[in-house]
């Protein structure tokens, strides 16, 4: 049994927060990039060059690539051989986030009561996700999520009938309602299966998966290669401009489900596709 404070985690969390405020993961950069050579719009050029530079600028500085800097959104798996002492793991969770936007001068969107709620002052409750594995490591992940890509996103409870040409259609509908309001090119997060929830959480983690790494199984990366095309082929562009490069990536998670339902969710991320992860 590995001895672990929750003071690490709070420290860890903090850094992290700031981190993916900071700097784009390189596989994102690398993405907006090739985006840039393949964009023919003149004007999607030029705002791609801007994205570009933005990053560049925020890197350098150490200042939030965007001004929304998101509601914290935090996955931890936990090694089960790993007994956490010194507090409450929730609580250090929110100390982190806490510590990290107030130390790093992020903005703070976090509002309580949901209906004309006031301000918490420090972002903080974050969203946990909290997943049991095996061996004594803690692995964490903080990923910022912006509120205009999140309010584009969707769920929909389909009936197995539906099957693959349903996800097609509300994958490429929920995409082309968004339009501009996401700050396109985005990375689309696709969820098949589970439940009501679980494909949700399905969606939102299939945001985190590498650019260019493709699902495991065959006919979901087909699937993959297939949505990002045609959501290219819709014409959107970058902020919604026009051009050839809505999207950088579509990433689609499955689980099991009943064999009564087909859920399907969408959680659409702008381009400034913020996260960064640690092992303890």
């Amino acid at each position: 049994m590995r001895e672990v404070n929750v003071s690490e985690i709070s420290e860890t969390i903090a850094r992290l927060s700031q981190e993916a405020n900071y700097f784009l993961p390189e596989d994102v950069l690398a993405a907006l990039q090739s985006g840039r050579q393949a964009e023919e719009s003149a004007t999607g050029q030029a705002i791609l060059d801007e994205i570009l530079e933005n990053q560049q600028i925020a890197r350098t500085e150490q200042a939030p690539i965007c001004q929304d800097t998101g509601l914290a959104v935090v996955f931890i798996d936990i090694g089960q051989d790993v007994h956490l002492v010194g507090g409450d793991l929730r609580e250090a969770v929110n100390e982190g986030v806490r510590k990290g936007y107030t130390e790093g001068y992020l903005r703070k969107s976090v509002v309580f009561p949901p209906v004309r709620g006031k301000n918490t002052n420090d972002n903080t409750p974050a969203i946990l996700h909290l997943n049991i594995v095996p061996g004594d490591k803690i692995h964490i992940v903080v990923a910022p999520k912006g509120g205009g890509s999140e309010n584009m996103s969707a769920l929909k409870m389909m009936v197995p009938a539906d099957g693959l040409d349903g996800v097609r259609r509300f994958v490429l509908e929920t995409v082309s309602k968004g339009g501009s309001n996401p700050c396109p090119p985005v990375i689309v997060g696709v969820g098949i299966g589970g439940n009501f929830e679980h494909v949700a959480y399905l969606a939102k983690k299939a945001l985190l998966r590498p650019v260019g790494q493709y699902n495991a199984l065959p006919e979901i990366a087909d699937l993959e290669k297939e949505l990002l095309g045609k959501i290219n082929q819709l014409g959107i562009g970058p902020m919604g401009l026009g051009g050839k490069v809505t999207a950088l990536w579509c990433a689609v998670e499955v689980a099991p489900r009943h064999i009564a339902s087909f859920p399907v969710a969408v959680n659409i991320q702008c381009h400034a596709a913020r996260h960064k992860e640690a092992v303890i």
